[in-house]
């Protein structure tokens, strides 16, 4: 399960997603502006960064859009997929 928390204005959080969707990932997106608690549940889950979009593939902490590009470039994120099911 891939799970990002994002905000709606947010162009790194626009091109995390269409990442995700070129590679055909199914994702959920929590928008942390329209449902401010779950700011504190990303704050906790990623250690107290603050910045978005915040990426978990399963339990495992991607980070934001560039370290995500990154496990791409690296050819690390669809094994990183593949684990998560």
């Amino acid at each position: 399960m891939v799970t990002l928390y994002v905000t709606r204005w947010c162009p790194y959080c626009t091109r995390a997603i269409a990442l995700l969707d070129r590679k055909g990932v199914t994702y959920t997106v929590i928008d942390i502006e329209s449902d401010p608690g779950r700011r504190e549940e990303m704050l906790a889950r990623a250690g107290g960064r603050r910045t978005v979009p915040q990426i978990f593939i399963g339990d495992h902490h991607v980070g934001g859009c560039d370290d995500l590009y990154a496990l791409e470039a690296a050819a690390h994120l669809d094994p990183l997929l593949g684990r998560a099911g």
